[in-house]
C-alpha cells in the first residue's frame, strides 16, 4: 500500500474507532442510568415485594390457616341532644350526622368515616364500619338513643391478607398500591434492560426468562379450567 492510500485510510479508521468510543459511553451511560433506576425501585419496593410476597402465600393457603376471630362490644347512650340529631337523620334518611360521628369517636373510640352511609330500620340505625383484618358496625336507637358498637378481629394474618387484596382500606392506601405497582414495573423493566446488557456474557439470561413464562403459561393451560 502507498503512502498516499495508508494516509486516506487512516481518518476512516480513526472515525470507525470515534464511532466505537461513542457507542460505548452512549452504552455505559445507559448502563450507570438502569442501574440507578434498578437500585432505587428496588430500595423502595422491597419490603413492600416481601410483603405481598409472602401474603401471597396465605392467601393461597387461607383454608389452611386457623383464624380466631376476636369479637368485642360497646354499650353507650346518646345525650338527649344527639338523640334529637338523631331523629332528624331519620326523617331525612340522611347520612351519619357530623355531632353523632364526633360522639361515637370520643365516647366509644368509633372512627365512622365523614358521611357513612345509614341503614335504617324502624328507628334503629345501622352504620356498617368494614376494616381490614375484621369487621365492625355501630346501631343507634333514634327513640331511646342507645347505642351498640361491635368488632370483630381476625388476627394480623388476615389484616395483612386484606392489605394484599386493598379490601377495605380506603382510598389512600389504594393509591399507595398503585404507587407501588409502577414502583415494581420499573424495577421489572430496568432489569430487563440490565439482563440485556449483559446477556452476551450471560448465555443462560434469554433461556431462563423464557422459561419464567412458558412454566405459568403451561400450567395455565393444562390444569386451570
Amino acid at each position: 500500500m502507498s503512502a498516499s492510500e495508508l494516509v486516506g485510510a487512516k481518518p476512516a479508521i480513526d472515525e470507525d474507532k470515534a464511532r466505537a468510543k461513542r457507542a460505548a459511553r452512549r452504552r455505559a451511560g445507559l448502563l450507570r442510568q438502569m442501574v440507578q433506576w434498578h437500585w432505587i425501585s428496588a430500595a423502595i419496593c422491597l419490603i413492600g415485594t416481601l410483603m405481598f410476597a409472602v401474603t401471597g402465600i396465605t392467601l393461597n393457603h387461607a383454608g389452611d390457616i386457623e383464624a380466631k376471630p376476636r369479637t368485642v362490644e360497646v354499650e353507650g347512650q346518646l345525650p338527649a341532644e344527639l338523640v334529637a340529631v338523631a331523629k332528624a337523620a331519620q326523617t331525612a334518611k340522611s347520612t351519619l350526622p357530623d355531632p353523632i360521628r364526633v360522639w361515637l369517636a370520643q365516647e366509644i373510640g368509633v372512627k365512622a368515616p365523614k358521611a357513612a352511609a345509614i341503614e335504617w330500620t324502624d328507628e334503629e340505625a345501622y352504620v356498617a364500619l368494614p376494616r381490614p383484618g375484621g369487621d365492625g358496625w355501630v346501631t343507634f336507637d333514634a327513640g331511646t338513643g342507645e347505642v351498640l358498637h361491635e368488632t370483630t378481629s381476625r388476627g394480623w394474618i388476615a389484616y395483612l391478607n386484606d392489605l394484599h387484596k386493598g379490601r377495605n382500606s380506603g382510598p389512600v392506601w389504594s393509591l399507595f398500591l398503585d404507587v407501588f405497582a409502577v414502583g415494581c414495573v420499573v424495577f421489572c423493566i430496568t432489569g430487563l434492560i440490565l439482563m440485556q446488557l449483559h446477556s452476551h456474557a450471560r448465555k443462560l439470561t434469554w433461556p431462563l426468562v423464557g422459561l419464567g413464562l412458558l412454566v405459568p403459561l403451561i400450567l395455565a393451560l393444562l390444569f386451570i379450567h
